[in-house]
């Protein structure tokens, strides 16, 4: 039996995006690595490489034809629309969600998308969330770890996701680099380290902030393997008996509220998938390969799971159906 392969984490972007970030003043820049690769840097650091797929839909079809994706949701990874000002990513949150649905408009068994929202600019973060949700017929929303370095427990972005909540609205979080990011400069250690940090740091933040408990009807998407919130689930739990600071917002462990989230498995050692297999369960895992990015891989995204020493049924739970009891508009 053929099972349906569905990737929730790879990304899209189009010529104009990254026009538009050549063209309004911001900390990100474009330059050139000794290899002759070009590249997008912030504050003069790497940030990441720009490969032919990122723009290229002919050349994505092609390599998820080689491995045997059926279906891909696009995004518009970081720095997503955060690059520049409130002023302007009302603009840049619409051109890419409108590339979105054309993409997905002329390939409509390849593609879904999640949408980019304006966050910085409150109405209008409302008013595109049904926009894409609801006239273009996107599949949820990708939201980043930290917005120019403010938490997403900020006061100003509650209405957004008390309407998400009553939307039950599937976001996909991914991360950014952490807030105070010079200690990630060296190594590209920004986005193999910083990426994961600031994602376990804004679960746990969101977690003791009371997000999960107070607005449960989100369907979080965690990205890379929830960074490092498996491994310190058990230490949160701690923090949670220990600390009363950690239980004014949350009446229950941390891990209870966890193990509701939804892991995706762009980490690709079978140890660590089947640790968080075995810790929250394979109808809380989606596939991801954060294609086409250099530090993902399409190929690993199906052999990991296609390795892991768990029933068929179990594969094809990761492979497609949790994604799609959670995403909006399948």
């Amino acid at each position: 039996m053929n099972t349906l392969k569905l990737d929730l984490h790879t990304h899209f972007y189009t010529d104009a995006f990254f026009r538009t970030i050549r063209d309004l003043p911001s900390e990100f820049s474009f330059g050139t690595s000794s290899s002759g690769q070009t590249i997008i840097m912030y504050r003069g650091a790497r940030f990441f490489g720009v490969t032919p797929a990122m723009t290229d839909v002919s050349k994505r079809i092609e390599d998820m034809d080689r491995v045997g994706i059926d279906v891909e949701v696009v995004s518009l990874s970081t720095p997503n629309v955060f690059f520049t000002g409130a002023q302007h990513q009302p603009a840049v949150a619409r051109m890419i969600n409108d590339s979105y649905a054309e993409l997905i408009a002329q390939h409509p068994k390849r593609f879904k998308g999640f949408a980019s929202i304006p966050m910085d600019a409150p109405d209008e973060a409302l008013e595109e969330l049904h926009r894409a949700i609801e006239t273009l017929k996107l599949n949820g929303v990708i939201l980043l770890s930290n917005i120019g370095g403010k938490p997403l427990t900020a006061p100003e972005y509650r209405p957004f996701f008390e309407e998400a909540n009553r939307l039950k609205l599937c976001i996909f979080l991914h991360p950014m680099l952490p807030a105070n990011s010079d200690a990630f400069r060296e190594y590209v250690l920004g986005p193999i380290i910083g990426f994961p940090f600031d994602t376990s740091l804004a679960v746990a933040r969101m977690c003791y902030d009371g997000m999960f408990e107070q607005l449960p009807d989100i369907r979080w998407i965690i990205g890379h393997l929830g960074g490092a919130v498996p491994y310190l689930m058990e230490r949160m739990d701690n923090g949670f008996r220990d600390f009363a600071d950690c239980r004014v917002k949350i009446d229950k462990l941390p891990s209870v509220y966890l193990k509701r989230l939804y892991y995706d498995t762009v980490s690709f050692s079978p140890h660590t998938l089947t640790m968080v297999r075995n810790m929250i369960g394979a109808d809380h895992m989606v596939m991801g390969s954060d294609y086409p990015h250099l530090l993902g891989s399409i190929d690993r995204a199906v052999s990991s799971i296609e390795d892991l020493d768990v029933s068929g049924e179990e594969k094809q739970q990761i492979f497609s159906r949790t994604a799609l009891s959670i995403l909006n508009n399948v």
